[in-house]
């Protein structure tokens, strides 16, 4: 399914975050190992089985804690909602509420990098025909909140199912379908 995980890092205290479990522990445990990380949270950008099928796993093998939003039924150890804030040494990973694709969809933003999970993908958005998704939540999300952060974001979403890996919002705005479109009829018709 192309899934992507991140490993986001304090590069001073060196502690971590991972974003989606995806499929497979040990390459995750390894890059951790490899970069000299401290895992302290597991983060599911949302609920679906791609994404967290080794949420409990992953965290326990790195010591870390697993963190999914309130309306998450993932049972995680520490529940967020939007606008709370993940520690990192020195940085903030703000949570940033997205629902739509899911009910509990959350974006990770550490002021540079936007973790977009299944609410945005490069050239086009998460789905909404699954239990839970919302055609019109998802327009919100996408035109409410995420376009109101600053151009030069960068997006890092969790499939590759795109041209490029990652693309700056920007680029993005211009490029994606999703996001040209203006009115929710037009998105619904796109989408």
């Amino acid at each position: 399914m192309k899934n992507f995980s991140y490993l986001l890092t304090d590069e001073k205290s060196g502690e971590a975050i991972v974003i989606d479990s995806g499929w497979e522990t040990r390459p995750i445990a390894k890059a951790a190992e490899e970069a000299g990380a401290r895992v302290k949270f597991v983060v599911a950008t949302h609920g679906h089985f791609d994404h967290v099928e080794t949420i409990r796993d992953l965290a326990s093998e790195l010591g870390a804690k697993v963190v999914a939003h309130e309306l998450s039924e993932i049972h995680p150890d520490l529940r967020v909602k939007d606008g709370d804030e993940l520690q990192l040494g020195s940085q903030r990973v703000r949570v940033i509420y997205t629902p739509g694709h899911t009910e509990d969809s959350i974006c990770l933003f550490d002021g540079v990098d936007l973790f977009t999970g299944d609410t945005l993908f490069i050239g086009n958005c998460g789905r909404t025909d699954l239990p839970g998704g919302s055609t019109r939540k998802l327009f919100r999300s996408l035109h409410d909140v995420i376009m109101k952060l600053p151009p030069s974001t960068i997006i890092y979403p969790g499939h590759d199912y795109g041209e490029v890996a990652s693309r700056r919002l920007g680029d993005e705005e211009r490029l994606n379908p999703t996001l040209l479109v203006k009115t929710l009829n037009e998105f619904a018709g796109v989408e």
